[in-house]
């Protein structure tokens, strides 16, 4: 047990992923019900599944992950866990198949129907863990393989605020395009914020943003997706009457990064682009449901 103590720690912190997945689930379950004109909170089972879903989801991406980056993290951070032998790749394989088995047993429970959207979801997962049959394609084009794997953030969610919609009348609400548009440039901020590095912390094998565009434009870069994000964030608040609160508290965000972009300050990137996440998804959903 405590091999899998120090797996989660150097690999999917629990706690950590786990606050941001919790403003994303239920967020988006309460997203939903705004746009359907529900006002109180949504049900417990819905909250649940979509969390629980949601967690294993990101989970089985590290896997996949694990999988597909083995040769290249053997060569050059044999320091990880699975190359260096503390969690096997035949072990993390059997926690994905049990998280699968876990979402669809709570997919039929909540709604059978939701049992679609996650093979769809499942489908491009699968699709990604292969690289689409293309590696040293996407690999020689990094924006293409950045937003081809992003496409999985909004697909993610959509199954998320299905908790709701699917369960309540089979209608998601005509406003719902603006949300995951927003959570998929939400997912570029991250995948960029996270891999724009001081020179120092560079290393070798790894394709981090700032060694690819320079370490002041990469920044630049993350700070447009910000902005665009901020963008479609406001038109998924228009939708629910939320537009304020949502363009004062991610504008307050993004003047901050903005400074830290101008400062040329890498380390606080991916900080910034975690906060900035919990701040978006709580005050597009749970937080309005609250205040209504």
């Amino acid at each position: 047990m405590n091999r899998w103590w120090i797996y989660q720690k150097e690999r999917f912190p629990l706690f950590a992923h786990g606050l941001l997945i919790a403003a994303f689930s239920s967020s988006a379950v309460c997203f939903s019900g705004l746009l359907r004109g529900q006002l109180e909170l949504p049900s417990i089972a819905s909250l649940l599944v979509a969390f629980v879903t949601c967690f294993i989801f990101f989970l089985q991406l590290r896997i996949a992950d694990e999988f597909k980056d083995f040769e290249e993290d053997s060569r050059y951070r044999s320091y990880r866990p699975v190359p260096r032998g503390l969690i096997t790749l035949r072990s993390l394989g059997v926690v994905f198949v049990i998280g699968a088995v876990i979402q669809a047993s709570l997919a039929i429970w909540l709604e059978p129907g939701l049992l679609v959207v996650l093979v769809i979801a499942w489908t491009y997962l699968a699709l990604m863990s292969v690289e689409f049959f293309a590696r040293d394609w996407l690999v020689a084009r990094p924006i293409t393989y950045l937003w081809t794997h992003m496409l999985i953030m909004p697909l993610v969610d959509f199954y998320a605020t299905a908790c709701d919609w699917m369960v309540a009348d089979g209608n998601p609400g005509s406003g719902l395009g603006w949300f995951l548009a927003a959570s998929f440039f939400n997912g570029c901020v991250i995948e960029i914020g996270r891999k724009i590095r001081r020179p120092g912390d560079e290393e070798e094998g790894v394709r981090t943003y700032s060694v690819l565009w320079g370490k002041r434009r990469a920044s630049f870069i993350w700070l447009a997706l910000l902005a665009i994000t901020g963008g479609f964030s406001i038109l998924a608040a228009i939708q629910i009457g939320f537009a304020l609160p949502v363009a004062l508290t991610l504008g307050g965000l993004f003047l901050l990064a903005a400074v830290l972009a101008i400062l040329n300050k890498g380390h606080k990137f991916e900080t910034l682009s975690g906060l900035w996440t919990i701040a978006m998804y709580l005050v597009l959903g749970l937080i309005p449901v609250l205040v209504k």
